[in-house]
């Protein structure tokens, strides 16, 4: 709508004989009650005209529509101009920019971004948290690829520590040389048992200091085997052979397993990250930081920051006997990915309960003087939630993602089946068609959520070819394809002008028209529910579209006919191209 700002900005010079910033012109689509496409809000320009509102709006009102040939119409409500533009300008704008192969896309803007996400640990298989984080992170990625960035897809590994060393000791007493072959177990799947294992065992030695007198916190620290982890872990960070070894092999175990579950779930990374490669990291910027009295040590030696003034607390940075903590891992992995990427963006995909950390960690960077730290961002997410015995996890306590993956393709084919509509599909079709609309229900519900919200995943909920779902933008999609099919639609062909366009048709072609502002809202808000929801207004007003005209494949009139499958063959290239930056794939057929 550029021609209007242009219109409007020259209805002012010309009118009151000013020039006013273009950022002062409000343009809104004309609310539903009244007519016209178009509003200008007026009230802005009340200080130059010196006049009410409404006698500003009809100034400028009359003015545009004796001077600008697509704007018909105007009419006045309160300090709001609404304009009627004219059905060529509709027909023009979709002949000529929407119908084209460059529509959607935009020029590369020469900003970098990392998107960093997913980042699980290694003692266990991801969990329903893990695969929000992982479509958000894929989704938030995409859709800055398509808005004009250089995107670089990260995953930092937690393949270190204490909880590491409790599957890899579990595996060693009790696990009879076990692997994932002999098992038959994912290799993420088998060390996670071994945790659990872990667990139990330990939780039983503490009962038995209990009842010999201890205290709760006296039997966690004494129990033998936890004393044995972390003398693994002293001999891992040691570099003992025998423990790396053991390590590496129930690690391997681990990634192996991972790449099935991100393959399941249609994600993918560019570089992998690994805290046993960077825990060290972070103490020449301690040393740094303690050089420009940005840190002070205390008596004990230990390295603080004082963010008091800031609204937050003291913050420990290093540990009296020059161990890290996590934030001095955390500065140092920063700076490292800054060093091998030098990005603009930089965004961390994490549960909001490391709302602080971050808030913390972005703090010490800036006062650090560190030029790149102002493009850092904490995406924070809450939780999901299923509703209560509508899936059991493996151990009880998390619902594994490789079982909620097999729990929605399973849903997607009862419901399929039960429409009885794929009986001429081969059933390697079957299956590839029940894949996509159960892992297109599970992204599409977990996205359409605003990423701060928490939300309860009804996973049946989720799978249903009528309502507020992926199914339904999928079913849609299907269905236009097999329209054009039996109307033998041809590509190129132009809409022409034909009459008046239907209130539903105008609708179509000013939605559709949204689509390429809706991708970038969504990219700069780092929230792919602008686009899940904008889609599925998409696929439910064409719905309306499709229902209201007469038979497109009857229609007599070649161009009235053409036209509308123009529209129908622009909504499905949309939804095909919108879903796709989500994750989610739409069948040609359903």
């Amino acid at each position: 709508m550029n021609f209007i700002i242009t219109a409007t900005l020259n209805a002012i010079k010309q009118i009151y004989n000013e020039e006013i910033a273009e950022s002062v012109i409000n343009i809104q689509e004309t609310r539903k009650e009244f007519e016209g496409q178009v509003t200008i809000v007026v009230f802005p320009f009340t200080k130059i005209s010196k006049k009410s509102p409404e006698e500003t709006a009809k100034a400028i009102g009359e003015y545009l529509v004796e001077n600008v040939e697509d704007i018909t119409a105007f009419n006045v409500v309160k300090g709001f101009l609404n304009l009627s533009i004219a059905e060529s300008y509709w027909i023009n704008l979709l002949n000529n920019e929407l119908l084209s192969d460059d529509f959607g896309k935009v020029k590369a803007n020469g900003q970098k971004v990392m998107v960093e996400y997913s980042s699980p640990n290694t003692n266990k298989p991801l969990h329903l948290g893990h695969v929000r984080n992982n479509l958000l992170g894929y989704a938030v990625a995409e859709l800055l690829k398509a808005d004009g960035y250089e995107v670089f897809k990260v995953n930092l590994v937690n393949d270190r520590g204490i909880h590491i060393c409790k599957s890899m000791l579990a595996w060693e007493k009790w696990g009879n040389s076990e692997t994932p072959d002999s098992s038959g177990l994912k290799g993420d799947h088998l060390v996670g048992k071994y945790y659990v294992i872990f667990d139990k065992e330990y939780k039983k030695e503490i009962e038995a200091l209990k009842a010999e007198g201890q205290t709760e916190d006296e039997a966690k620290k004494n129990a033998p085997l936890i004393k044995e982890a972390q003398q693994m872990l002293l001999a891992w960070e040691a570099g003992d052979e025998e423990v790396i070894n053991l390590w590496k092999k129930m690690n391997g175990w681990v990634y192996t397993g991972f790449d099935i579950s991100y393959k399941n779930l249609g994600v993918d990374f560019d570089k992998y990250y690994y805290e046993s490669n960077t825990y060290l990291l972070g103490k020449d910027t301690v040393d740094e930081g303690l050089e420009k009295g940005v840190f002070f040590k205390k008596e004990d030696g230990s390295v603080w920051i004082d963010l008091t003034a800031d609204g937050l607390d003291q913050k420990l940075v290093l540990r009296a006997d020059g161990t890290s903590v996590y934030i001095t891992q955390d500065l140092g992995t920063a700076q490292m990915k800054y060093d091998d990427f030098e990005m603009d963006q930089s965004i961390y995909v994490v549960g909001n309960e490391q709302d602080y950390h971050f808030k913390v960690l972005f703090l010490i960077l800036e006062k650090l003087g560190k030029s790149w730290a102002k493009g850092l961002h904490h995406l924070s997410y809450g939780m999901v939630d299923l509703p209560s015995g509508k899936m059991k996890s493996r151990e009880g306590t998390v619902v594994d993602a490789d079982d909620l993956v097999a729990e929605m393709i399973d849903t997607a084919r009862q419901k399929t089946e039960a429409l009885g509509k794929i009986n001429d599909f081969s059933d390697d079709e079957k299956e590839e068609l029940y894949y996509n609309i159960g892992l297109g229900a599970l992204k599409y519900f977990l996205l359409k959520v605003e990423p701060k919200k928490r939300l309860l995943f009804d996973p049946s909920e989720s799978i249903d070819f009528q309502g507020h779902t992926g199914p339904f933008i999928q079913y849609t999609h299907a269905r236009i394809k097999s329209l054009l099919l039996k109307a033998n639609y041809k590509v190129g062909v132009k809409s022409l002008a034909f009459g008046a366009l239907s209130e539903t048709e105008l609708e179509m072609i000013m939605l559709l028209a949204k689509y390429p502002t809706e991708i970038s809202t969504a990219a700069k808000a780092y929230s792919p529910a602008f686009l899940a929801n904008y889609l599925y207004e998409l696929a439910k007003l064409f719905n309306k579209f499709y229902h209201e005209v007469p038979p497109i494949v009857k229609e007599e009139s070649e161009a009235l006919k053409q036209h509308r499958l123009n529209i129908c063959k622009l909504t499905a290239d949309v939804l095909k191209s919108g879903t796709k930056i989500l994750g989610i794939n739409v069948p040609e057929r359903m």
